[in-house]
């Protein structure tokens, strides 16, 4: 079993015709609603990558939340584990897409996600994996790599969206994932220098005494793991929408590695199937079953 504990969205997409700048406004050329959060999207993944998922954290006693929820129920997400909070909306995020290149820019409300699991993490069901994002409260991380920890699982810590307290949350974790922007900021706060960025992961993995995950986007992933360096190329594609690969890409790589798979197999299955939801629109709908994974070479 992968638990994934972390936020629960209705995303609110506009396509524009280009992103704009501070105090600019462009024009929108289409709108969708889809079901998001970073919590929500990495469990879907882990989900259609084939492996038995629980989700916790929260939502509010609204119509989003039905919508946020739809495609985890669909998928058979165990879903016992996501608090209804009255009076609380469901969180939401407002995407802006630039329609030519598929780049993104989102800003979210967190909503319901702000107490999710507030009264302490759910019961773990024993060893497997837990997976962890940054779209819920400190405390809330904390406690649910705790419970991971004690329940002989793998902590899984995905450093996004990145803030202050991300390096002593990675000191509690297995596996920590990040981009490069994210990674830039977690070598800053351990006081690592400029350097290759092979130096710099294996100084911050040391530092943390964790296996350190970066995802490079259309350069693939590298990863410092107790085998040393491993590297996983990308399929080249031309992107539609961005917004879901990186999510697709934690939950593929936490059931690969669920699964036994070693760390560059596990690599190029996350990449592969990250790369893969750059080709549909929208967050959740773009998450690719396994099977088109499989055979997917780009």
């Amino acid at each position: 079993m992968i638990t994934i504990a972390g936020s629960v969205n209705l995303d609110l997409v506009a396509r524009v015709e280009r992103l704009p700048g501070p105090g600019e406004t462009v024009t929108g050329v289409a709108y969708a609603e889809a079901p998001g959060g970073k919590g929500a999207n990495q469990a879907l993944a882990a989900r259609r990558a084939g492996h038995a998922v629980a989700m916790a954290g929260a939502v509010g006693d609204d119509a989003n939340a039905i919508a946020a929820l739809s495609l985890l129920q669909v998928a058979g997400v165990d879903l016992s584990g996501v608090e209804r909070l009255a009076a609380v909306p469901t969180g939401v995020a407002l995407i802006l897409v630039d329609d030519r290149t598929g780049e993104n820019q989102i800003a979210v409300v967190p909503g319901a996600n702000g107490r999710a699991m507030e009264n302490g993490a759910p019961e773990a069901p024993g060893a497997g994996a837990w997976l962890l994002q940054m779209e819920i409260p400190d405390q809330a991380i904390a406690a649910a790599l705790d419970a991971a920890a004690a329940a002989g699982a793998t902590r899984y810590l995905n450093i996004a969206p990145y803030r202050a307290s991300a390096g002593e949350l990675a000191r509690k974790a297995d596996v920590v994932i990040a981009n490069e922007t994210e990674f830039d900021a977690l070598a800053a706060s351990l006081g690592i220098e400029p350097g290759r960025v092979e130096d710099r992961m294996a100084g911050a993995a040391n530092a943390l005494g964790v296996v350190l995950v970066l995802t490079l986007g259309a350069d693939g992933a590298l990863a410092v793991t107790g085998e040393g360096m491993v590297r996983a190329t990308a399929p080249a594609i031309e992107p539609v929408d961005t917004v879901g690969a990186g999510d697709t890409f934690c939950g593929y790589l936490a059931a690969a590695r669920a699964e036994g798979m070693a760390w560059p197999d596990a690599l190029d299955l996350a990449c592969r199937a990250g790369a893969l939801a750059c080709l549909t629109q929208g967050a959740q709908p773009s998450i690719p079953e396994r099977a088109a994974v499989d055979a997917f070479t780009g």
